[in-house]
């Protein structure tokens, strides 16, 4: 309707035939040598038969310019509301658990430039590479899709926390297919991408978390990595059980019974730090934790396991 009514104001046809040539040359005159009109800042090429379409021409043309201009703009703004449509939908879809569907729609955007809907991507990538009925070859493909998404995604928006906590994990990913060599060399880059995940949003109990499992991993490394970490490295990546545990306690501080595998994990930390009492609290929790997804399943099964252990 705005549009209409700025074409409408304009000039009627009997007018704009009438005033148009004057309108052009009252603006800014002619160019008989470089056969070019400039109205209002607009260059208008011509050629013989122009004057036979003279005036007329030269409106639309003004005309043509000032529409390009109001189309450009609504472009833009309904091009902003599709991407909030999407990523309402996806995280819609990811709350409900709906996996497969979730990478559908997604994937239908891979060529997007939107970190935000990149991010959401590599997630999703992975989610499906998790999946039990997804094949080894097929999961290899989607892990290093997922990485190539999350790495777009970190360079389009570098202040973006969410960004920097999926490059990280998808770095984490690939490394299995990499070797230890590849996964040890990885582990720096791991490292101060959930830090800067954390710095960014301290509220994100899942990047807390993340950087308590990293912590947790080095705590807990075999002698021969050790061993091969030091023969790679002047300065190896190394961690505490006790680091490790500041972490899980601290996702837990910031948004308690957030994530069940984070329950197991206090669990499991406690259990290496030798108390029972509080390592049987928290497989307890995580035990009883309500089962929404595969990985709450196993959760379950392996902090029963666990507690009859003790």
């Amino acid at each position: 309707m705005a549009l209409a009514a700025r074409l409408g104001r304009s000039v009627t046809w009997g007018r704009a035939a009438a005033c148009g040539l004057r309108l052009l040359t009252r603006t800014s005159g002619s160019c008989a040598r470089c056969g070019r009109w400039r109205a209002r800042g607009v260059e208008v090429a011509w050629n013989p038969g122009f004057l036979k379409r003279g005036p007329f021409f030269s409106v639309l043309s003004v005309l043509g310019f000032e529409t390009y201009q109001v189309l450009s703009q609504t472009a833009v703004v309904h091009a902003t509301a599709k991407v909030e449509d999407i990523l309402e939908q996806a995280d819609y879809l990811y709350e409900s658990g709906e996996t497969e569907k979730l990478y559908q729609l997604l994937t239908q955007y891979k060529e997007s430039e939107d970190a935000e809907l990149l991010w959401r991507l590599a997630r999703a990538s992975r989610d499906v590479a998790q999946l039990s009925g997804t094949s080894e070859e097929e999961k290899k493909l989607l892990v290093y899709g997922a990485l190539e998404y999350a790495r777009r995604a970190l360079d389009k928006n570098q202040s973006s926390s969410a960004a920097h906590k999926w490059y990280a994990i998808c770095i984490s990913d690939v490394g299995d297919y990499e070797g230890i060599k590849a996964k040890i060399a990885n582990a720096y880059i791991i490292k101060e991408h959930f830090e800067k995940a954390i710095a960014l949003n301290p509220k994100d109990a899942t990047s807390i978390h993340l950087m308590g499992i990293w912590c947790y991993t080095f705590a807990e490394m075999p002698w021969y990595q050790r061993r091969i970490a030091k023969m790679l490295f002047a300065t190896p990546p190394s961690s505490t059980y006790e680091e490790a545990l500041g972490y899980f306690h601290r996702a837990e501080q910031v948004d308690p019974n957030f994530y069940s595998k984070n329950l197991l994990l206090l669990g499991k930390t406690y259990l290496k730090l030798h108390n029972k009492k509080l390592a049987a609290l928290w497989l307890l929790k995580a035990k009883d934790y309500p089962a929404h997804t595969e990985e709450d399943k196993q959760v379950q099964t392996e902090a029963a396991q666990l507690l009859t252990g003790l």
